[in-house]
């Protein structure tokens, strides 16, 4: 008996694990996904302004059109933005599933840009927004910003770190 006794104690330990893994990670969506929503309180849900702009490769890009027969994902960043460092990888990958928009927020000139994106071996389609015009019609105070755009609607809006689960997840969702 006591060996059996022995033998339910690790696992035992580790099912003590995985329920407090589970609950830490049930706590962190519903944490993340309250700050979601008030982060978010200052963007426009009707009559959305467009999204339209020339991509730094020449490409005229329409959200509202793009969004009618699939998901888009849209990620508002800059160059600036030491949490971008860690998103851009992750939506860089995402363009390589799914129709992917950066719009690069106050980055700098179009030269600098297209050296910036090709050193960090980026290939995402990116609107340099260099004024903020866009970010600014958005109300987009906050970097990184990822949103999700379907048949012309905003399905989905986050800011700050998002990882590419939960990128994938949203675009799934839409």
């Amino acid at each position: 008996m006591a060996l059996d006794t022995v033998a339910l104690t690790p696992l035992r330990r580790a099912f003590g694990w995985l329920k407090q893994i589970a609950l830490f990670m049930l706590f962190a969506i519903v944490i993340t996904g309250v700050m979601d929503i008030w982060r978010g309180k200052d963007i426009p849900r009707d009559n959305l302004p467009d999204i339209k702009g020339m991509t730094l490769a020449g490409t005229d890009i329409d959200i509202d059109a793009l969004s009618q027969d699939q998901a888009v994902l849209v990620y508002f960043w800059g160059t600036w933005c030491p949490v971008c460092n860690f998103v851009s990888p992750a939506v860089d990958t995402m363009a390589s599933m799914y129709p992917v928009v950066t719009v690069a927020m106050n980055s700098g000139p179009d030269d600098k840009m297209v050296k910036y994106l090709q050193h960090k071996g980026y290939e995402f389609e990116t609107i340099n927004d260099s004024n903020n015009d866009i970010a600014r019609d958005w109300s987009v105070q906050l970097t990184p910003t990822l949103m999700v755009f379907k048949d012309g609607e905003l399905k989905h809006y986050t800011t700050g770190f998002t990882s590419l689960p939960g990128m994938w997840w949203r675009m799934l969702l839409s």
